[in-house]
């Protein structure tokens, strides 16, 4: 699949008006390289001729050729004889996903699916330049913000009350991230010993996170579509748990979302049981559908402390999150922290700022891009593997896929390393093992990317259950937790 072209005009309403004060061709090389940066001129797109850029921005020829010179030079342009100048990165157009999260080296031309995370939207680039702006206001002071930057805490609670759930800035503590949340969560709230329910399967991280602070878990089932309510509110009567760690918006890896009835009957069972709710919204914000959410669990218990992040809705790189939760549980949460870390770093968070002030959640031109690429997936493996099952989600950004018979997760993972293909096995996702029927595919890479992931996808599944194969047959299990075969357990995101 070809890149379309930029046409000049296109090209010139992204270049604007050249800054003065410094030479021409330089201030338009440098619009040129943020917009290529941002993702506003797609890597692989052929830029206008010099000819049809002097005539749409009213420069000289020379000002262009100098232009397209330095961003040659700087590896963001790419000329050939016949085809044109074409956009390009410094490090190359890379097919591998956004993760880099497995620990081997992988090559340039293999597909990483281990991590359900996309590239940054377009505007960052200038969301940081922004943001460099206002960090002089911060430099006074010793810049261990511990609660956050005001202003970003302000925009996160009025995001959460516009979802339906009244919150105050004073209501927010800015972290490095999700993960680093949940830590702080459980080191404030929990003691060795205590009893947590956690879905199964689950994110990995938080499992390991909930392993580290001693916690003995008691798994709550999920079936492919979501929860078992009624099911779920005995386990969680029965468990006599000091919390309940939930994903209701999207969960990963299942994509299900959790509808308020629901919510609102697990919420009852959560407070009959004194057990505090700790929701993971992680991916609150990936809503592909059409039509009112439900709104989130806190509004059906107060008492709940909800995680966010930026890394999902906005980009990972800001490794920027928070959480949410009552006054009167802050001042735990902030002891907590400290033992850690003093505070976010001040210019991810104004950039993050900038980034919610423009759009809280999903920009539009982000939502159609996950749309196209889902697609793409859906549709490439109910062509290529019409016997592997799976759930559309209404948001999220992975798809929980369900091997035919006789195939195996750890199998196929071990097969599609060998077509350069990096992907996640259900074992990785289970509280206590099993899963071995199951992978997750996330759909975060362009359409003919995901076309691509599928095709190696399917000869890695035909090469475990082939009868003669050499891989036909063959079961890995999966490591313990915390143990394990480092090159062949990857890290997820």
């Amino acid at each position: 699949m070809s890149t379309p072209p930029v046409s000049a005009a296109r090209t010139a309403r992204l270049v604007g008006e050249l800054s003065p004060g410094r030479p021409a061709y330089r201030a338009l090389a440098d619009a040129l390289r943020v917009a290529v940066a941002d993702g506003r001129i797609a890597v692989g797109a052929r830029l206008p001729s010099e000819r049809e850029l002097t005539a749409a921005l009213d420069v000289s020829r020379t000002t262009v050729t100098r232009a397209y010179a330095v961003l040659r030079d700087s590896g963001y342009l790419t000329s050939r004889r016949g085809s044109g100048s074409v956009a390009t990165l410094p490090s190359g157009s890379r097919r591998r996903g956004t993760g880099s999260l497995f620990p081997a080296d992988a090559s340039e031309d293999v597909i990483d699916l281990t991590c359900a995370a996309t590239r940054a939207p377009a505007g960052v680039v200038e969301a940081y330049e922004r943001a460099v702006g206002q960090l002089p206001a911060h430099l006074a002071g010793a810049g261990y913000l511990t609660l956050g930057v005001p202003e970003l805490r302000e925009v996160i609670a009025d995001r959460y009350t516009a979802r339906g759930l009244p919150t105050g800035p004073d209501e927010v503590l800015v972290t490095s991230g999700a993960v680093a949340g949940i830590g702080i969560v459980l080191r404030a709230l929990l003691a060795h010993g205590d009893r947590v329910v956690v879905e199964n399967p689950t994110y990995p991280n938080t499992v390991d996170a909930l392993r580290r602070s001693g916690a003995r878990l008691v798994t709550l089932g999920m079936d492919p579509d979501g929860w078992d309510v009624p099911e779920s509110a005995r386990t969680v009567r029965a468990a006599g748990a000091t919390a309940a760690v939930l994903i209701p918006d999207f969960h990963n890896p299942t994509g299900a979302l959790m509808g308020d009835e629901q919510r609102a009957q697990l919420a009852r069972a959560l407070r009959t049981a004194r057990t505090l709710p700790i929701v993971d919204e992680t991916i609150a914000e990936i809503d592909l559908g059409e039509g009112p959410r439900p709104l989130p669990f806190g509004v059906h218990d107060p008492r709940t402390i909800s995680v966010g992040s930026s890394s999902k809705s906005h980009w990972g790189g800001l490794r920027t999150g928070w959480v949410r939760a009552p006054r009167s549980a802050l001042p735990a949460l902030v002891e907590a922290r400290v033992t850690t870390d003093l505070g976010a770093p001040v210019l991810e968070q104004l950039v993050l700022l900038e980034l919610m002030r423009l759009a809280p959640g999903l920009t539009a031109e982000r939502r159609e891009d996950l749309r196209a690429s889902r697609d793409a997936l859906v549709t490439a493996l109910r062509a290529r593997l019409p016997d592997v099952r799976f759930q559309v989600p209404r948001g999220g950004l992975s798809l929980w896929c369900e091997l035919p018979d006789g195939v195996d997760a750890t199998g196929v993972t071990v097969a599609a390393e060998d077509e350069k293909l990096l992907v996640a096995a259900g074992p990785r996702f289970a509280v206590v093992g099993g899963l071995e029927r199951w992978v997750r595919l996330p759909y975060v890479l362009a359409p003919e990317v995901m076309t691509e992931a599928v095709e190696r996808f399917a000869r890695a599944v035909e090469a475990t259950r082939l009868p003669g194969s050499r891989r036909a047959g063959t079961r890995r299990p999966p490591p313990s937790p915390g143990t394990g075969d480092r090159t062949r357990r990857p890290l997820v995101a």
